[in-house]
């Protein structure tokens, strides 16, 4: 069935439209625009997962899915019996340490007293050595004329080997003494140290204690739930998360295209598809650095090599702007249309 006249010109006009509307948005510089909307964002947040330091029983949990929790509110605990029972033995391997100590240093300041009876040992020594010789002397010569007799002289003789005999073994002794000075100096700088491995070990075990606490890292909304009493627990296990529902932003993927003229600071109105009729207002914080494709692991690369160019997507991070009633509606995914106003 053949179009009339006017049927006719009316579809070659719409198609002529069309054609100028296709070349028109090919030629046209996208990035130019006053303003750059995208609906490819999405509510995000900085979530922090909550998870053990220590392996154990879990006794209690104090939250559910939905609490809001304070940051170092307690939010569960694990036994601590094994904890209470570490830091006992480390606290009486302190107190053994310390008792070391007292008496390393005790043998340490008695060693002067130790010396100085060694040195007057040989002083007496060198006395005996005197006297010894002076009465050899004399016998040596009472026995030339005649006065003393050969056993005397020989009685004399010993004596003075004696003395010297004597003195040698005091000398060594007190070389000796005084060389168990530095032993035992030693010995108190080991004694120190064994002090402070104890004492690390009991602040280890402190803190062991205080882990039995699992604390909330920040203010927030828990979720994600997936501890219960009962559960045995290891160091890193996932536990659940808490969300700042309170420091919520939006994440808009803009096509390159678009980000000319897009800059930190700029306004930008923010609707979503749980509130229809609501306006946010914010603020373009930052730009990210390289697409995701480019963070990618594998690059968009097909089988036979031939290049087919995509338009890609830069990730633009949006705060929300403070006293606005209406954000503490929102929540982690929502989809959002961000609207950046680029002009001046």
């Amino acid at each position: 069935m053949a179009l009339s006249k006017p049927a006719f010109y009316s579809t070659l006009g719409l198609l002529a439209l069309v054609a100028a509307g296709g070349a028109w948005s090919l030629s046209a510089d996208e990035g130019a625009g006053a303003t750059q909307t995208t609906d490819d964002a999405h509510v995000e947040a900085d979530i922090s997962t909550v998870a053990p330091k220590i392996a154990g029983r879990v006794a209690k949990v104090l939250v559910d899915e939905g609490t809001y929790v304070k940051a170092g509110q307690a939010i569960a605990t694990i036994e601590d019996e094994d904890q209470q029972a570490a830091l006992a033995a480390a606290q009486a391997d302190l107190a053994g340490a310390k008792a070391a100590a007292v008496a390393a240093r005790a043998g340490l300041a008695r060693q002067g007293s130790v010396i100085a009876q060694a040195a007057a040992a040989v002083q007496a020594d060198q006395s005996g050595i005197a006297l010894a010789g002076a009465n050899a002397q004399r016998y040596r010569a009472l026995a030339g004329d005649g006065s003393a007799s050969r056993q005397e002289q020989q009685q004399a003789a010993d004596a003075l080997a004696q003395a010297q005999a004597a003195h040698s073994r005091d000398s060594a002794g007190e070389s000796a003494t005084r060389q168990q000075s530095a032993i035992l100096a030693a010995n108190v700088a080991a004694a120190d140290a064994a002090i402070a491995r104890a004492q690390a070990a009991v602040d280890s075990a402190k803190l062991n204690l205080r882990y039995t606490s699992i604390l909330a890292p920040v203010d927030g909304v828990v979720g994600h739930k997936t501890v219960n009493v009962g559960n045995y627990v290891q160091p890193g296990t996932p536990l659940l998360t808490v969300v700042p529902l309170q420091a919520v932003y939006v994440m808009a993927h803009y096509r390159e295209t678009q980000l000319r003229r897009i800059r930190a600071g700029q306004s930008v109105n923010l609707s979503f598809d749980l509130m229809p009729g609501v306006t946010l207002k914010g603020h373009v914080l930052s730009l990210s650095p390289a697409s995701g494709v480019a963070l990618a692991g594998m690059g968009p690369e097909n089988a036979s090599g031939n290049f087919t160019k995509i338009t890609q997507r830069l990730p633009v991070k949006i705060t929300i702007d403070p006293d606005q009633k209406a954000a503490a509606g929102l929540r982690l995914g929502m989809s959002a249309t961000a609207r950046v106003e680029t002009a001046g």
